[in-house]
Parts: C-alpha cells; sequence; structure tokens
C-alpha cells in the first residue's frame, strides 16, 4: 500500500505534517478530510525519503524529517506500545495500524509505515524491521524473530521495551548527575578566559606606565594575559581544527582502538567506562538469551552494542571459543578485562542453567554501581572544581593587589 506525506491545517488552524497509507491520492484525502484535516499538500514518498514527485513540493517536510531525530525514548515507548496492542488480542497488522497513529516523529511514522505494508506482503516482522537496520538495529530483529518462532512476540516486546528504557534510564541518570559539574566547568572556564584575555589587560597596563619593579606574581599574570590577549583567535582556532581532526581520527579503526583504550585507562572516569560496558554486555546478553536467541547469534550481537573495540574483540574471541565447545566464563577470564564478580557469576549461571538470570543480575548491579560512582564523583568534583577557580581567581586578585600597595608605601 502507498504511503503518502501530507501538510495540512487542522480545526484551529494549526499546520500538520504526517504521514498516511492509502490505496490511491483520492483515498489518502479522503481519510484526512475524515480526520477534519484541510489538506493543502500531498506526495506519495518512498520508505526512505520523500518520492520524486514530492522534491520541490514538500522541501520544507524534507528538511523537517532530515532533521528530526528518533530518540532511544521515543522508540522504546513505540515498542511498549505495540507490546500491549498485542497483548489486548489486536491482530499484528492492526496493531501497527494504531501504533502509526501515535506515533508523533515523522521518521518513525514513516518506517513503521513501510514496516506495516510489508508484513501485509506476508514479509515477517522481524524481516520488515531489518529493512531499517539505523531505527531497528540487529538486536531489534534478532530478538522480534526469535519471538515470532516462539509465538510469544508480546512477550519478547516487552522485555524489548524494558531493555530499552533500562538503558535509557541509566544513561538520563548519569547526564542528569554529570550536567552540573560540566555546566560549571565551562561556564568558570569561559569567565576566566574572558577575565585574563579582556579585562586584566586594562588594569596592568596601569602599572606598566608607572615605571616601577613588579612582582613575580603580577609579572606572571601580565604574561599570561598578554599571550592570551594577542592569541586567543589562534587558540579558538587551534582547538577547533584539533576537534575536528580528532573526530575524525576517531572515526577511523586504529584511532578508535586507541580512543577506546585510553577511556578505560584515564583515572576514576576509565572505571566508570568499564563498568558501564559490563553492564550494558551483561544486559544485553542476557535479555537475548532469556528471548531464546542462540548463544553465538546472542553474542555477535552483544559485541555491537558495547561501543568499544577492546571489549568488542574479547567478546569475538570469546565467541569463536564457545563455538568450539568451551564455556563463556574461561575466555572472559583470560582476557583481563571484564571484572572478577561478572566472571563469577556467569561461571555459576553456567554450572546451574540460569546463565540468563545471572547475566541480568549483574547487568543490575553494575548499574546500581554506577550510579553510586557517579553520584560520588560528582560530589567529588564540585569542591575540587571550586577550590580550582577559587585558587586561580585568588592569584589574580593577588597580582593585582601586591602592586597597588607598594604603590600605596611609596607614596607614604
Amino acid at each position: 500500500m502507498p504511503v503518502f506525506e501530507y501538510q495540512a491545517y487542522d480545526s484551529t488552524g494549526r499546520t500538520r505534517r504526517g504521514v498516511i497509507n492509502a490505496d490511491s491520492t483520492r483515498s489518502a484525502r479522503g481519510k484526512l478530510k475524515a480526520q477534519g484535516l484541510y489538506l493543502t499538500n500531498l506526495a506519495e514518498a518512498a520508505a526512505h525519503g520523500l518520492g520524486a514527485k514530492g522534491q520541490g513540493l514538500f522541501a520544507s517536510l524534507r528538511s523537517v524529517a532530515l532533521f528530526q531525530r528518533l530518540s532511544q525514548a521515543e522508540l522504546a515507548a513505540s515498542v511498549r506500545q505495540l507490546s500491549t496492542l498485542l497483548t489486548a488480542g489486536l491482530p499484528l497488522v492492526g496493531a501497527l495500524t494504531a501504533l502509526m497513529e501515535q506515533v508523533d516523529n515523522v521518521v518513525l511514522k514513516r518506517v513503521l509505515a513501510d514496516v506495516k505494508d510489508r508484513v501485509t506482503e506476508g514479509v515477517s516482522l522481524a524481516d520488515a524491521m531489518a529493512r531499517h537496520p539505523k531505527v531497528f538495529p540487529e538486536l531489534f530483529s534478532s530478538m522480534v524473530a526469535a519471538g515470532e518462532a516462539s509465538g510469544a512476540l508480546e512477550v519478547v516486546l516487552e522485555r524489548l521495551a524494558d531493555f530499552m528504557e533500562g538503558r535509557v534510564k541509566l544513561a538520563n541518570k548519569v547526564r542528569s548527575t554529570l550536567a552540573y559539574p560540566v555546566f560549571m566547568l565551562v561556564v568558570g572556564s569561559g569567565v576566566l578566559f574572558f577575565l585574563l584575555t579582556f579585562v586584566v589587560p586594562m588594569v596592568t597596563g596601569i602599572f606598566e606606565d608607572t615605571g616601577q619593579v613588579l612582582p613575580m606574581p603580577t609579572l606572571i599574570l601580565m604574561g599570561i594575559s598578554a599571550f592570551l590577549s594577542r592569541a586567543w583567535w589562534a587558540i579558538l582556532l587551534a582547538l577547533a581544527v584539533g576537534g575536528w581532526w580528532l573526530r575524525r581520527y576517531v572515526k577511523t579503526p586504529p584511532g578508535r582502538l586507541i580512543y577506546d583504550q585510553l577511556r578505560l585507562r584515564v583515572p576514576l572516569i576509565g572505571g566508570l567506562t568499564r563498568k558501564l560496558i559490563v553492564a550494558r554486555f551483561a544486559r544485553t546478553l542476557g535479555t537475548m538469551l532469556h528471548s531464546g536467541i542462540p548463544m553465538l547469534q546472542a553474542l555477535d550481537i552483544s559485541k555491537t552494542v558495547l561501543g568499544n573495540k577492546v571489549f568488542a574483540a574479547v567478546i569475538e574471541a570469546a565467541r569463536d571459543t564457545v563455538g568450539e565447545g568451551e564455556d563463556l566464563a574461561s575466555p572472559l577470564r583470560r582476557s583481563g578485562v571484564f571484572p572478577p564478580m561478572l566472571i563469577h557469576m556467569v561461571a555459576a549461571g553456567e554450572q546451574s542453567g540460569e546463565l540468563e538470570g545471572m547475566l541480568l543480575k549483574a547487568a543490575e548491579s553494575y548499574e546500581n554501581d554506577v550510579e553510586t560512582t557517579v553520584t560520588s564523583l560528582t560530589s567529588l568534583l564540585e569542591p575540587i572544581m571550586i577550590l580550582s577557580m577559587g585558587l586561580v581567581v585568588g592569584f589574580i586578585v593577588l597580582a593585582i593587589l601586591l602592586p597597588i600597595f607598594e604603590m600605596s608605601n611609596i607614596v607614604r
């Protein structure tokens, strides 16, 4: 069934944009009219973009779809809604239709329309989702395929929604906890840069005119200030070019490997990064095994969601040895990368036949540890930042006041 993108006005005069699937343009106009929308533009859209007919007509809509990103929270909510609709007894096509009507994101609405059309044509939901890897990663399609094969699709979707919501919740907690220290660091650094570059030179210029011998702190401050005031544009340019080059280099395989290795070795931050990766691995592998995905396939998918080349190489090597008949705990132990607690829990799970349950418990433990560590780091960073800023400001004040005191003594 064709998919149409439209622009219309509702009864309140607000502009509405979206997609709708219909047999023809006339049918699409009828559906929109039944919804109380006054159509202004309508064009058939491809699954991944606008059709040729709408290139000039829908320039504004294309720009909306181009810059509108799909967040993990939106995707998790959609998966939860689909699971609820299927649990309520709706057929898959009907559940997808109802889900399309509830989704506001243009990108997701367009993808769901394509998925629904392919399911209507007899394609499995997993295969239809696999056509959109940027929206539904391999983890999605594999778990959905396992759910369809076992006849428990709604249960698997519910587990998938729990998995995604847990990841989003943890990421939001880490971001919200670190937001204040990062904000303070950026603002404080900006204020100090402004003072040293534009304010201090005007004050220290008075001391130069007096011709007196200046104290060492004042000379140091004047040297730093003079350098920043003359070369501030070069510093900002160098930072911008360096950041651009570093970002491009990190995207290369050697650069990414070096970057991931450094992330694990940075004091304080390295330990937190390691815990986050371990929690993500345990949660992902445990969820997939609990949904019926075979071990080797689950390990293949797990290494792609870790976001670290060092850990991914260990999982890839472990997959090879597990395929040869070895247990999972042994290659993880030999790697020296995974913490002992996870290895012990994996070994206990393999011996008891409850590996997926032990992995999920380990994931919960490490996620709680991450939250505690972030909170502790934040409580430690705030006084350190305040003390550091205070020392810098105190040095500036001292360097300015010392010559003033000496001048007052000379006057007396």
